[in-house]
């Protein structure tokens, strides 16, 4: 089996090399991520400046891949149109540093390269793990591997669902913690004081996106779910259109 991770941590973030390590030991793994942290990069593309790789090699694996000057998009993209000789029976991203629940999921880079594959018709899952406390020097990159090797190895088994692509946010507790695995929908998430106003040495107004979140525990959400100690598993689809406002639209009969 071929697998291709990526990430929108960087090429040398702890969760992708506990990823290729723990997978390494069920496939061939190929890795293509950027060179640095690209978190927050939704599903932007390089179009005005040229992409670079630099072939390297993940520490204590037998795994080889490039590094790129893009974003997590530009990895995938670059890696099955240029860079492999060959189609990946999967595609992972991650492992990140932090959640992709809910409604962020428009906003996350690591969905966003799993995403790019699911494009291409390739069986592809974004991974994440999550810390309540915003604490992530005591995260356990190494458990999170693991749970994830065998939730891959029995998901393969299965028809993998076309034209979409799973979502899994693992919370960080010990795995006899876990309570279960939960299939979810996206769940809500806002902001309350997103932005910090503040003031440089030259008196010149800026601002920094901050804020608190604020959580919908719908149950049954993704949200809900990790909150319980559950590991959430939620399907993607990609295509945006809201096929029930369709006929609606059509009897506006707008015309020019």
């Amino acid at each position: 089996m071929n697998i291709l991770i990526t990430n929108d941590d960087g090429i040398y973030s702890e969760g992708l090399t506990a990823l290729v390590q723990e997978m390494s030991e069920v496939a061939n793994i190929t890795v293509v991520a950027p060179d640095r942290e690209r978190s927050a990069t939704a599903h932007a593309i390089t179009m005005h400046k040229p992409l670079r790789t630099e072939k390297i090699h993940i520490p204590n694996s037998k795994a080889s891949g490039w590094k790129v000057n893009g974003t997590p998009s530009d990895c995938v993209k670059l890696a099955l149109e240029a860079l492999l000789d060959f189609t990946p029976d999967l595609v992972l991203s991650g492992i990140n540093r932090g959640p992709n629940l809910g409604t962020d999921v428009i906003y996350s880079g690591t969905v966003s390269a799993a995403i790019e594959a699911a494009l291409s018709g390739i069986p592809a899952i974004a991974l994440s793990i999550i810390s309540h406390n915003h604490n992530y020097e005591n995260v356990s990159f190494n458990s999170a591997a693991q749970i994830v090797k065998k939730l891959c190895m029995q998901i393969l088994e299965r028809v993998f669902p076309e034209d979409s692509l799973l979502n899994i946010n693992i919370p960080s507790v010990e795995q006899d913690e876990i309570v279960g695995v939960a299939i979810t929908h996206l769940g809500t998430i806002k902001y309350k004081n997103s932005f910090d106003r503040r003031m440089d040495p030259r008196g010149k107004i800026y601002y920094w996106l901050a804020g608190e979140a604020i959580d919908n525990d719908e149950i049954g959400s993704d949200v809900w779910a990790v909150k319980n100690k559950y590991i959430s598993i939620t399907p993607l689809l990609f295509d945006l259109t809201k096929y029930e406002v369709i006929e609606t639209l059509k009897k506006w009969d707008l015309q020019i």
